[in-house]
């Protein structure tokens, strides 16, 4: 299992399919999970330090698990199947829950939790980004943010959540 840095989330073209994009640490490898828009925010956030008036569902499950006394000791990307990853919980107490890697991300960075990712999964999914390419992602990760700033909660608002 190799640790995992939260790089942050880009922007893929010319789809503009949000991905959250983590990189080996000691490593080479850059692992693409591409997520949904509100995962994207939610991530974006997190990594910000954006607070919201009412709590956004990551920070939920955070302010649930520190109420019940329970630490999230870390967040494996553990499989990928068919093109979808698969990730799991890691508790304090050995409890192990299975759940998408976006809102695995997007928790453990409310938490202070390290990401790790499988071998098997970055065998199959890693990548190498050359120097060129990691100055476009910093360019399109700006023109993110810039829209993270022009939104606000409520403009997820849905009928029925």
């Amino acid at each position: 299992m190799h640790r995992l840095d939260i790089v942050g989330v880009r922007v893929e073209l010319p789809s503009k399919q949000p991905i959250v994009l983590l990189k080996e640490v000691g490593g080479e490898r850059y692992l693409p999970i591409w997520i949904g828009a509100v995962e994207a925010t939610a991530i974006a956030f997190a990594q910000e330090g954006i607070t919201t008036a009412r709590p956004m569902t990551h920070d939920l499950m955070r302010d649930v698990l520190r109420a019940l006394r329970t630490e999230l000791t870390r967040v494996t990307i553990n499989d990928l199947q068919d093109g979808v990853f698969f990730a799991t919980l890691v508790f304090g107490n050995g409890v192990e829950v299975s759940a998408r890697p976006s809102d695995a991300i997007a928790l453990a960075m409310r938490m202070g939790a390290p990401v790790y990712g499988e071998e098997s999964v970055l065998a199959e999914a890693g990548i190498t980004v050359p120097e060129e390419q990691e100055q476009e992602q910093e360019n399109e990760l700006e023109k993110f943010r810039e829209f993270l700033d022009t939104i606000s909660p409520e403009d997820f608002n849905t009928p029925g959540s």
